[in-house]
């Protein structure tokens, strides 16, 4: 049977949520007459973007869908009472329902995320938590699926937040074919954090980049001072004192880092052994991964796995 999805957008919407449309198509490619999409406003007819696209929509009526999508529009939205109560009803109707960015605030007025987790872009995580007291917001979180209901950060953290629902519905190598099809290098988890070690990091010099970049690549082997000099060809005195001075850290704290990091991300996946973890981001062993995490996050690896486990288990019910 066909899914009938319902993305709701507003004026000054953001065009990256056409994501949306994207991603089911290429599904229906791969898997037939999966999603009939329906792109939707309050009013019907031509809603333009911030950027200043305009895209044919239809009135958001009484009619059923299978999951309905609220999109996102700059700043704190305050959503119209009928557009509320159209939601509280799509809330007992329809299978799924789900939030990108900023329309967190929307959803959340019906009161979708109740007693439930939440997650929107980082730059409006305070004002959430003061628009919706009864919600469980999680900051920094990719994406959030508690129960029927879900949540995205913000700009394309909605493309993986749509991935992993087509991923729920018709399975893991449809999703990495719209991955693949996309040119898009994998699906980030909802448990990533909407930051990167290297977001932090913004060195000038093209050869420090080049060695980040090595770095970030190569974070199974073994990493000397040595070695990433070589890669940049200058000393290991030279590149020791460069990459200090363009990053104020040492190559041996970026390399931690950036390896705690990645094996958060594989614990919070869903990856079950600790063990080979710990050997395929180069710590080698779960003791080193053990300190390393308690110097970098306060806080160990089984511990991360169980409340991935948990969550995991609570999704499946």
């Amino acid at each position: 049977m066909v899914a009938k999805v319902a993305l709701v957008i507003f004026p000054q919407f953001n065009v990256l949520d056409l994501s949306v449309a994207t991603v089911l198509g290429i599904a229906n490619h791969y898997a037939p007459d999966t999603y009939a999409l329906d792109i939707v406003s309050m009013s019907g007819g031509i809603v333009h973007s911030m950027s200043g696209v305009g895209v044919d929509t239809k009135k958001f009526d009484a009619q059923r869908y299978d999951t309905i999508i609220v999109g996102s529009m700059p700043g704190v939205p305050t959503p119209a009472a009928d557009l509320v109560a159209r939601l509280r009803v799509a809330l007992t109707e329809s299978r799924r329902v789900a939030s990108i960015c900023t329309g967190a605030f929307i959803l959340g007025a019906a009161g979708a995320f109740d007693g439930r987790e939440v997650t929107t872009h980082w730059g409006y995580t305070n004002e959430l938590i003061n628009k919706l007291p009864g919600a469980k917001v999680v900051p920094e979180r990719m994406f959030v699926r508690d129960g029927h209901v879900w949540s995205s950060a913000g700009m394309t953290a909605g493309t993986d937040l749509i991935l992993s629902m087509v991923e729920a519905d018709v399975g893991s190598h449809v999703a990495k074919m719209i991955c693949k099809t996309m040119v898009l290098s994998h699906r980030r988890q909802g448990g990533q954090s909407q930051f990167s070690v290297l977001d932090d990091i913004d060195p000038k010099h093209e050869r420090i980049r080049q060695a980040l970049a090595f770095i970030r690549d190569n974070l199974s082997e073994s990493l000397t001072v040595e070695l990433l000099a070589d890669q940049v060809n200058w000393s290991p005195r030279h590149f020791s004192r460069a990459f200090k001075a363009e990053t104020g850290l040492s190559p041996a704290k970026v390399i931690e880092k950036l390896r705690v990091t990645a094996a958060k991300n594989l614990i919070e996946s869903g990856h079950s052994s600790a063990s080979r973890i710990a050997v395929q981001t180069g710590f080698g062993d779960e003791a080193r991964m053990r300190r390393a995490f308690l110097r970098e996050l306060s806080d160990v690896p089984q511990k991360i796995l169980k409340g991935a486990r948990a969550r995991k288990a609570s999704l499946a019910l």
